[in-house]
């Protein structure tokens, strides 16, 4: 994944930039950039790899020095950004957020065109944004070259561009995966994936863009320079765990959203037939499993309780490490136990996802060995089926790295992705049997998932306007 913020103002905004993307360190870990456009030094760019330290540590030091009325920064989960290019159309800095699935196709498309290079990174991998850039340069105009490039890329992207005299081109995808906020003031104007941000920032309020609409930012005054599509398709999973919870997409709050998700699944839980009284505490997978449980717990009306603390002072994030081996030791070593709410216990948790299930099955023999007589565990949505094709939100390289899909094969082999929709449905005796093995597996008491009209209720946007791939594998 990834995140973005950026400003153009009357006045010197490298430190409110600064803040900006430091408020976007839970969507990526691998690199961090700014870039700043001043009127007497032109364009300065810093990146830098945040792979074991915090974006705010590694930049520290360097806004004292970077100075600009107009400035973009980012946090990436991939290649190295914002870049600074110089074209026909005068130089500019840019970032981007989403991802490409048909790269080398398009890198033909480039080369044969211009007969240039493109610059190649370990293992031969090409720069997503020097490739979005390079699609940008194919037309004369700026706006039309951004237009291009987003329908010519399968998968996705959103697109910030900082201008040589300070103005900011913002570029939400075609369907509108990502989220893109922008907020006006006297003096400037700013664009954010975060709303939050701009709060934080000074702006008093916020105007999310439609799909594919892109606007030119000015001190205080935004452009429209493409009218948004009708077609919308934001990423359900956003609310469900990327989001920050004091941010807003489309009119419904993240941590809104989570309580309300858990006092549906509790309702859920409840209608068929769970017995709660074998439950002594309801507990939420930190960090964002815990407002999903909250919800649980007051619908349930059983009690709330941590029962182990992350120690996060030194490791924010357990995914942080590059190997599985090195995430999972982490993820052990900041798990601190309550024992009191612990030993002896029937707990039930809520996590926001099951994905690889590599560290939830970590988290479950820790509180096994810490005492805990039984283990409820409970998915905040859907079981996932199919990894992302529009978005870089996970690290799976194939379907197959899924639990979901892995225990379906074990149970009847390939003809059981026949039966992926069976399978999700717990009211199936396919459903059923998939959440029975993957218990059994993992050490689970029980095992349940959100339904996708229980994700779908708690967000409170009209299906259609939803992306739900990673869960049904369609479109629609």
């Amino acid at each position: 994944m990834g995140g973005f913020f950026g400003i153009s103002s009357n006045e010197n905004c490298i430190l409110d930039v600064y803040f900006g993307v430091d408020y976007h360190s839970h969507l990526g870990t691998r690199r961090g950039g700014l870039a700043s456009y001043d009127k007497e030094f032109g364009f300065q760019r810093e990146i830098h790899n945040i792979e074991n330290a915090p974006f705010r540590t590694k930049f520290g030091g360097i806004i004292g020095k970077m100075k600009g009325q107009a400035a973009i920064g980012c946090i990436s989960d991939m290649d190295p950004q914002p870049l600074l290019f110089r074209s026909v159309g005068g130089t500019y800095a840019i970032c981007t957020v989403g991802i490409i699935n048909n790269v080398d196709e398009i890198a033909d498309i480039v080369l044969k065109g211009s007969h240039g290079h493109l610059e190649a990174m370990t293992g031969g991998r090409i720069n997503q944004t020097e490739l979005v850039a390079a699609l940008i340069s194919e037309k004369e105009d700026l706006v039309e070259g951004i237009r291009y490039a987003q329908e010519t890329i399968e998968g996705s992207a959103t697109i910030l561009v900082l201008r040589e005299g300070g103005s900011i081109i913002a570029a939400r995808d075609l369907k509108g995966r990502l989220p893109m906020s922008v907020a006006i003031s006297e003096n400037a104007s700013a664009v954010s994936f975060e709303s939050f941000a701009l709060l934080k920032a000074g702006f008093e309020e916020s105007k999310d863009l439609g799909p594919g609409e892109i606007v030119e930012l000015t001190p205080g005054n935004c452009r429209q320079l493409v009218a948004p599509g009708e077609e919308m398709k934001i990423c359900a999973f956003l609310w469900s765990y990327y989001g920050y919870p004091t941010t807003t997409y489309e009119g419904t709050n993240v941590e809104v959203m989570r309580y309300k998700n858990g006092r549906i699944m509790a309702r859920n839980d409840m209608a068929h037939g769970f017995d709660t009284s074998q439950v002594d505490y309801v507990g939420g997978v930190p960090d964002s499993g815990t407002p999903h449980a909250i919800g649980y717990s007051n619908e349930t009306h059983l009690p709330f309780a941590r029962a182990f603390i992350k120690y996060t002072p030194t490791w924010a994030r357990s995914f942080m490490p590059t190997t599985q081996a090195e995430r999972n030791k982490v993820a052990k070593m900041k798990q601190i136990p309550v024992n009191e709410l612990i030993k002896g216990k029937n707990l039930l948790f809520v996590d926001d996802s099951i994905v690889r299930g590599t560290q939830l099955r970590e988290t479950v023999e820790f509180l096994y060995d810490n005492g805990a007589e039984a283990v409820h565990m409970r998915s905040a949505c859907p079981p996932i089926m199919y990894a992302c094709k529009y978005l870089n939100f996970s690290r799976n390289r194939s379907d197959m790295e899924l639990l979901s899909r892995r225990t379906i094969v074990e149970i009847e082999g390939e003809e059981g992705l026949n039966h992926l929709d069976e399978y999700s449905d717990a009211n199936t005796e396919r459903g059923r049997r998939m959440r029975e093995v993957i218990a059994e597996k993992m050490g689970f008491e029980t095992l349940e998932f959100q339904t996708l009209e229980g994700v779908v209720e708690a967000i409170g946007l009209p299906s259609c306007k939803l992306c739900k791939y990673c869960w049904t594998g369609r479109d629609d």
